[in-house]
């Protein structure tokens, strides 16, 4: 049996809205070291740009990716950032989430080698905190998010779960 065939014939399936692609520079990995939970590092985002069919703007500096990398060789992000939309609207977002592959993908991906993004997991759940007004839309839906990482930048596509 397929994982489709075991789905209630009355399930209410979710569907995928694009909302952007956004492009950011990063800083070198700022290293916090060994931890009980496993080697954490911050990664300073530095700026960048979202483009998408209901919003644009740019990547505001000041933003940081706070990772930790388990044990098992799952890194989990927990990124904190501002977007200033081209209309001067000041969005805040929380993007979580999960990088992994096999390991000579991620050996690679960490040496700066380039990497096609297929070849790992990395997907995230951006939250968003929006100010009332024509971006308020975004306090009230779930995102999800998918995403490329290169040796100083980072490409991140994010959809409106419908």
């Amino acid at each position: 049996m397929s994982p489709e065939d075991a789905v209630p014939a009355d399930a209410v399936r979710p569907g995928l809205a694009f909302v952007y692609a956004a492009s950011a520079e990063l800083a070198a990995p700022i290293p916090i070291g060994e931890t009980p939970d496993g080697i954490r590092r911050i990664i300073p985002i530095l700026s960048g740009t979202v483009e998408g069919p209901h919003i644009r703007g740019r990547i505001l500096g000041g933003g940081s990716d706070w990772q930790l990398l388990r044990s098992d060789g799952v890194t989990v992000a927990d990124a904190t950032y501002g977007i200033e939309t081209d209309d001067g609207t000041i969005i805040q977002i929380r993007n979580r989430g999960l990088r992994h592959g096999p390991a000579e993908v991620m050996a690679r991906l960490a040496a700066g080698d380039p990497v096609d993004p297929s070849a790992y997991y990395f997907r995230t759940v951006p939250e968003f905190i929006a100010p009332l007004g024509p971006y308020a839309w975004l306090n009230s839906s779930i995102f999800v998010c998918s995403g490329a990482r290169h040796p100083d930048s980072i490409r991140l596509w994010v959809w409106r779960v419908t």
